[in-house]
């Protein structure tokens, strides 16, 4: 299998490949279009911030391959954030994949929002055989609205999207390759798609 983790110098690819190697994929870090292209998944992953994020997409032109793609793609973290259509993280237009907003938590508790947390309202094949409330660790300080494409939710100061889904587009808030067994498994999940 041919998988792709899309570079754009938003941090966390090291733990992602690590733990597509343990599931037997040795992954293509890369920013070549064709390469991307030519996947059988691509990888989204992203620890960062959405305005230079999105610049470094835009001036390869990688945001116009990124919405165009038909094979299984998946964002972690930043990534689903910038599919979705806007972010309130320095006034960023995204690539509106997910006909959604991204917010700023407002600070009635600690934020960035750090640890671990539940998933509930989970539906489809990226959360086959886990846990009806399975755990994943999440660190960030803007969410996702929650909306028609939602396929998971979690809840920190108030309730958000911790997946979503839409055609061959899927994306999870949290990082599942630093949530141990569910969050392998729900890797595997999305290699099987």
């Amino acid at each position: 299998m041919n998988t792709v983790i899309i570079k754009y110098n938003a941090g966390n690819v090291v733990s992602v490949t690590n733990t597509l190697n343990r599931l037997g994929v040795n992954p293509i870090l890369s920013d070549d279009p064709e390469i991307i292209k030519g996947a059988d998944k691509v990888i989204f992953p992203g620890v960062g911030e959405a305005s230079t994020a999105m610049d470094y997409l835009r001036e390869r032109k990688l945001d116009q391959i990124i919405v165009n793609l038909k094979q299984p793609f998946l964002g972690i973290c930043l990534g689903q954030q910038l599919m979705c259509k806007y972010s309130e993280e320095n006034d960023t237009e995204c690539l509106g994949i997910f006909d959604l907003n991204v917010l700023r938590f407002k600070p009635k508790l600690k934020v960035p929002h750090m640890g671990w947390n539940r998933l509930f309202d989970t539906k489809g094949a990226l959360f086959q055989n886990l846990p009806k409330e399975a755990y994943i660790y999440f660190v960030h300080s803007y969410y996702c609205e929650i909306g028609e494409e939602t396929i998971a939710k979690s809840d920190y100061i108030n309730d958000f999207s911790a997946a979503l889904h839409k055609d061959n587009f899927y994306a999870i808030q949290g990082h599942p390759e630093k949530s141990g067994q569910v969050g392998q498994h729900l890797l595997e999940n999305f290699l099987k798609l």
